[in-house]
């Protein structure tokens, strides 16, 4: 079973999933961040993939679906998937979206985030080594969940995100909870020149707390501090934000990991839903 010093991580019979303390004790959501336990998929999708594109049986994913939100109350009918594409488009999901991905086609593409005020809405992004972000404002109740890869971060994905709960639903980013989910680590996360150089353009960042030279012309990529720090330049405070511990490449039999695989592998997801 996965071991986290930061995160829940639970266990109910084959399957197993996470949570992020700061989410789950503010009491206005559901949510979770899911492992490869506990589903009906098979082969290199074994056992929990939750995407429908990667090749896998469409029903075995829709299987994986129920079983994960039957274990935390959401409907799987009320979900909405994004369409990700490493952009730093954030999309406000309304009534018309419900559904979409799952129980009907969606109409939109180059979607890597989500956010919604809507109660029983749950926004869904997916992942296989690029990093979770999930966000929470209990008090105005408006949530949101971003996928930010290497290109999204240097978007900074989290910090248009919390920019557009601020815009359109009047959040303060203070009193924003956010999750930094399970991704790959600054152990395993190895980039080239032109990465380090795109990382270098995020204006302010301290890069010596995010990269570190591996060999000629190659660095060590903090993803996960990288997006954190990008959330606190965004108004979050310090004691607002879960970090994930866990690294998705060294934890390959538990997360999916696109690196540690090649490529063949399934996908897990982020879900959150106001209660």
């Amino acid at each position: 079973m996965l071991q986290s010093k930061t995160l829940r991580v639970h266990v109910s019979g084959a399957l197993q999933y996470i949570t992020f303390p700061l989410l789950e004790d503010c009491g206005a959501v559901r949510h979770f961040f899911s492992t490869r336990r506990g589903g009906v998929s098979t082969g290199q999708y074994a056992s929990m993939n939750l995407s429908f594109s990667n090749g896998d049986r469409s029903e075995a994913v829709r299987k994986n679906y129920e079983i994960l939100c039957g274990a935390i109350g959401i409907e799987a009918d009320r979900l909405v998937l994004s369409r990700q594409t490493h952009t730093a488009n954030v999309r406000t999901v309304t009534e018309d979206d419900i559904g979409k991905g799952i129980s009907k086609p969606c109409d939109y593409t180059d979607v890597d985030g989500l956010i919604t005020d809507l109660p029983g809405v749950g926004l869904v992004t997916q992942y296989a080594d690029c990093v979770p972000l999930l966000f929470c404002d209990p008090k105005k109740h408006v949530i949101a969940t971003s996928h930010a890869g290497w290109r999204g971060t240097v978007a900074q994905i989290g910090r248009v995100t919390v920019e557009r709960m601020q815009e359109e639903f009047g959040c303060d980013p203070r009193d924003i909870l956010a999750g930094i989910g399970p991704s790959i680590g600054p152990c395993c996360y190895e980039v080239d020149e032109p990465v380090h150089q795109k990382v270098l353009e995020i204006p302010g960042l301290p890069a010596e707390a995010v990269l570190t030279p591996s060999r000629p012309g190659h660095y060590m990529l903090n993803l996960q501090e990288t997006n954190r720090w990008i959330l606190l330049q965004a108004g979050l405070s310090p004691d607002h934000i879960d970090v994930s511990d866990l690294c998705t490449c060294c934890h390959c039999e538990d997360l999916h990991s696109h690196r540690a695989t090649g490529g063949k592998r399934g996908n897990l997801a982020a879900i959150i839903a106001l209660k």
